[in-house]
């Protein structure tokens, strides 16, 4: 056992963290391991360890609540100034898209569930509504992703000219739209139907199709063509 706020420097060299992640398996490494590597440097009274594991610690060592943490958050722990919690938030961000990837590694959309496992990855974490639109070419190849609107915690407004300019400069002929529901409740509101709408008949100028706006939360997901509402 290391002592308390002893410096890593003074450890022995296997078991400080970055020698053991180049001399092992990163698996080998713990979670305060692996994130001590992501602070770099301790502070005056904990080493890198030590600030990890309290960093952990404020979340119950769940790391799907440490990739919940927003940048305020990550600054009310003494030691984490701005560029630890820039760090920690890049890295947590790039895991994210890597599994956001592997949800639709399928270059061509076939059905929901294929793009709902993707936007609850990459929504999951929000503790606000977004609002996002998957751009697709005619073959329903997707051109390009994006979050087009932030919201509050009950709501958010997308603006139709945003996101149609958006589909032109992408080349785009299909449109999945998407937002995120943070209460878990997976029911379209009113307001979320007439937004549904408006959308689909502004693209119809520009003959582009909306095919779906799919709501997501951590219970699941909703599609309105599924549910024959599109």
């Amino acid at each position: 056992m290391q002592a308390q706020n002893y410096s890593i420097k003074a450890w022995a060299e296997e078991d400080r963290p970055r020698e053991k992640l180049l001399s092992k398996n990163p698996n080998s490494l713990t979670d305060s391991e692996l994130l001590a590597i992501l602070i770099g440097k301790g502070s005056r009274d904990k080493n890198a360890v030590d600030l990890a594991k309290e960093l952990l610690a404020s979340v119950k060592n769940n790391l799907n609540e440490l990739g919940r943490l927003e940048i305020h958050d990550l600054l009310k722990l003494n030691g984490i100034g701005k560029v630890k919690a820039v760090v920690i938030l890049a890295a947590l961000e790039l895991g994210r898209r890597r599994h956001g990837i592997g949800a639709l590694e399928k270059p061509i959309v076939r059905d929901s569930r294929q793009v709902a496992g993707y936007l609850r990855v990459m929504l999951q974490d929000q503790e606000r509504e977004v609002f996002a639109v998957i751009f697709l070419n005619q073959a329903n190849r997707v051109n390009h992703f994006e979050v087009v609107s932030l919201g509050g915690i009950t709501g958010t407004v997308a603006d139709p000219r945003i996101i149609l300019k958006k589909a032109l400069e992408s080349h785009a002929v299909n449109l999945i739209l998407c937002h995120n529901h943070p209460s878990g409740n997976l029911k379209p509101s009113k307001a979320d139907e007439e937004l549904t709408h408006k959308i689909r008949e502004a693209a119809r100028f520009f003959d582009i199709k909306v095919i779906d706006h799919i709501i997501v939360s951590r219970e699941g997901y909703f599609s309105f063509a599924d549910e024959g509402i599109m």
